[in-house]
């Protein structure tokens, strides 16, 4: 049976209700790391590994709410949605958000479960917002927008998960479309969609299975080092509000008056930036092989330049340089664990997962995961 099917299922059996149901997709990021934050652009799409959601209204003022993963229910009440501890913050972060904005809700029930793999950096979180949003958004026919509905979760995030997040997890998720990618310029929120039709080949994730502790002190360092040099470059150019408008020129002309280390940082900004550019032209051209050398450019501009890989990313990027049937690889994300990103031929997926298994094995003692995944649509009703 589906995972739709089995909500549908255990929601019939648990409320005695037929559910209206949804799914809502995890996202990878093609190229454009650590652009977010300085009103770059990124490059997500929305991937075929999902949370699928049930709702029923159920004329009350609580809302219950049941966690196949976790196998428990909890619930709380419309005049009571406090932030507390755990799972439940996504779902009533959300409600709570719909309600705050003026937005009438009554009582619901909900179930949920998925196969995004949790902790890999695949935006579960983001997922189950942007389902909650979307499910009563259909439910309460509140006639909100996926636009309005996205942001309602990035709200959500940061207040009730305590997660200061940009806006691209949401975005990719709700906006998503099948087989193709999105520019979302961090700033404007202006976006274009690029073709990520693949044909022989496909996109393959190595998850690392490591999370390094340096990952949130060093995402603070870099954030204060790419502020310390925009302050610097606006002293010759007062017009630059953020990395984003800053040439490499500009760069130059300021470099006496920065620190080397800040240099390299805003380097490594400003040259991603041009990456991600340079990779919608290839996909619109339909050259992957051009797309291949980009991701290899970004993992080295992001392990050497950026200093936020580890060797276990290092190693499996390294591993596919010499493989001919890989274009691309790179880490994706912020950095010190995580998934890697490959794109590599259809016909030789077996062969390099069993390859690159053994080999992260024996030089880390570790078990890789790997995820084969399909571009998709976003937020939307589910079938069975």
């Amino acid at each position: 049976m589906s995972i739709a099917g089995e909500i549908k299922t255990l929601f019939k059996n648990k409320y005695k209700k037929e559910p209206v149901l949804l799914r809502s997709p995890g996202r990878i990021n093609l190229i454009g790391e650590h652009t977010d934050y300085n009103e770059g652009y990124v490059l997500p799409a929305a991937i075929d590994k999902y949370i699928y959601l049930g709702f029923a209204k159920n004329n009350s003022r609580k809302c219950r709410v049941y966690s196949i993963d976790f196998g428990e229910e909890e619930s709380f009440l419309l005049e009571d949605m406090k932030p507390r501890k755990g799972w439940i913050n996504f779902v009533m972060g959300v409600a709570a958000q719909l309600v705050n904005a003026g937005h009438e809700l009554q009582g619901f029930d909900c179930v949920f479960g998925g196969d995004i793999p949790i902790g890999a950096g695949l935006s579960s979180s983001a997922a189950l917002e942007n389902g909650v949003g979307f499910g009563l958004n259909e439910l309460f026919d509140l006639k909100l927008s996926p636009m309005a509905l996205l942001k309602f979760s990035q709200q959500a995030e940061h207040e009730y998960a305590g997660v200061k997040c940009g806006i691209m997890d949401m975005f990719a998720s709700m906006m998503g479309k099948k087989d193709q990618a999105i520019r979302l310029d961090c700033r404007s929120l202006d976006h274009a969609y690029f073709p990520l039709e693949l044909g022989e080949y496909q996109l393959l994730l190595c998850n690392s299975m490591v999370s390094h502790s340096l990952a949130e002190s060093a995402y603070n360092e870099r954030r204060e080092e790419c502020q310390q040099g925009v302050d610097q470059v606006k002293q010759q150019f007062p017009e630059v509000k953020s990395l984003r408008d800053v040439t490499p020129q500009m760069l130059e002309k300021a470099k006496g008056e920065m620190s080397p280390l800040v240099y390299q940082r805003c380097a490594y900004v400003i040259l991603e930036n041009e990456r991600l550019i340079d990779t919608c032209n290839a996909l619109a051209a339909d050259d992957l092989v051009a797309v291949g050398h980009l991701l290899y450019g970004s993992h080295m501009g992001l392990s050497e330049a950026y200093e936020v890989s580890c060797p276990e990313l290092d190693f499996l990027v390294d591993y596919t340089r010499d493989l001919s049937y890989v274009l691309g690889a790179r880490m994706m994300g912020g950095g010190f664990g995580g998934c890697t990103l490959n794109l590599l031929k259809k016909s030789a997926t077996t062969e390099f997962i069993a390859s690159i298994t053994g080999a992260y094995l024996e030089k880390f003692g570790l078990q890789l995961e790997t995820y084969e995944v399909n571009v998709a649509d976003g937020t939307g009703v589910a079938e069975v």
